[in-house]
């Protein structure tokens, strides 16, 4: 399918976000991984908010029950609290895991692996029950690897906790509750790309149920020479890495019998180095929503000042989240979405199966 024929397909509209994420915290980590847009050691707004010359973000709750009471009864399924930040520092992380339960809304949740506040037991007892899915971020099969792309991680208690949540997990489904899936994430990069093979193989010895990766948003600078789509020879040094990780997921299945999940993990075409694939499509418009701390509507995950440039849409704190998502800027959107520059490039995408 070339770019032109995709442009003509258009996206479906779902008459409600079945998926919606909050940008609860999203400058709260206690880890400076390097590719962060927020808490990397190359960000500009990370060090400003350490001198206090940038207020921190913080989403208050009333924001998130007024979605969950308006979209509830309205397909939404599950929720995402923030992916940037690390939302188990956010002191309202377990009224959502409430709303979850009276609301009957699937929690989903990205975590750096660290479990603060609470620990790794505590958290999974807490998470398991309405949990659809816990992806931790990961980027070595080793201390040395893991450190150094995410600072100031200590991968050893990794290891460890990553062992007591499958455990609590593994015995929550065992007495036919809920079984929430757990997912290694990774950022693929010049810096991890010999570890992705050996992650899997990790993966898969502790029973993880899914790895899941994408390409490197180079937010900095210093840090644009670790994209694998930068070069021809870059995309070729990836791709052998792709088949490598097919062939170990093939050969080696899980402890339950199953074959691991590999997420975005597939040969690039040298060809289109400015995107994931000419026919790739957008998995999040007309499908799922996010709304910054402070009520903005955006329309998916990229990066902030890059989702501003798809158009203003409105706050649901004045308008209401259904609303916005049935407007006519957002109709637009979906139509023309690959006019944009962002989208075309976006590392999100992808290929329709």
């Amino acid at each position: 399918m070339t770019i032109s024929e995709h442009k003509a397909k258009k996206l479906q509209h779902l008459s409600a976000p079945w998926r919606i994420t909050f940008d609860t915290n999203p400058d709260d980590c206690n880890l400076n991984c390097v590719m962060c847009e927020e808490h990397s050691p190359y960000s500009p707004t990370h060090k400003a908010r350490i001198k206090g010359e940038m207020p921190y973000r913080r989403m208050n709750i009333e924001t998130i029950e007024k979605i969950f009471i308006e979209c509830a009864g309205n397909g939404l399924q599950e929720i995402i609290p923030s992916t940037m930040g690390e939302p188990l520092i956010f002191k309202h992380m377990e009224r959502i895991i409430e709303l979850c339960h009276e609301h009957e809304i699937k929690l989903n949740l990205t975590t750096n692996g660290t479990f603060p506040r609470l620990g790794a037991e505590k958290w999974a007892k807490l998470i398991v029950p309405v949990g659809s899915d816990v992806k931790l971020s990961w980027n070595g099969a080793t201390p040395s690897a893991q450190s150094l792309v995410m600072i100031n991680n200590d991968f050893d208690r990794n290891m460890k906790d990553l062992r007591t949540f499958i455990k609590v997990r593994d015995e929550h489904a065992a007495l036919g509750g809920n079984y929430c899936s757990v997912t290694l994430q990774m950022t693929f990069m010049e810096m991890n790309l010999r570890q992705i093979p050996k992650v899997i193989e990790l993966a898969i010895k502790e029973g993880v149920d899914r790895l899941k990766g994408h390409h490197l948003w180079a937010h900095f600078a210093e840090i644009k020479d670790q994209d694998m789509r930068r070069n021809e020879d870059a995309i070729l040094r990836w791709n052998a890495i792709a088949r490598e990780c097919i062939e170990i997921a093939d050969r080696n299945p899980l402890p339950n019998g199953k074959r691991i999940i590999l997420a975005n993990i597939y040969e690039l075409d040298p060809e289109h180095r400015g995107e994931l694939h000419p026919a790739a499509t957008c998995p999040f418009l007309g499908q799922e929503a996010w709304v910054n701390h402070e009520g903005r509507f955006d329309p998916c995950c990229a990066p902030d000042e890059l989702r501003k440039t798809l158009g203003s849409f409105g706050n649901i704190r004045d308008d209401g989240i259904l609303a916005i998502w049935k407007n006519e800027k957002y109709s637009h959107l979906l139509k023309n979405y690959l006019d944009n520059d962002v989208c075309r490039k976006c590392n999100m995408r992808q290929i329709p199966e």
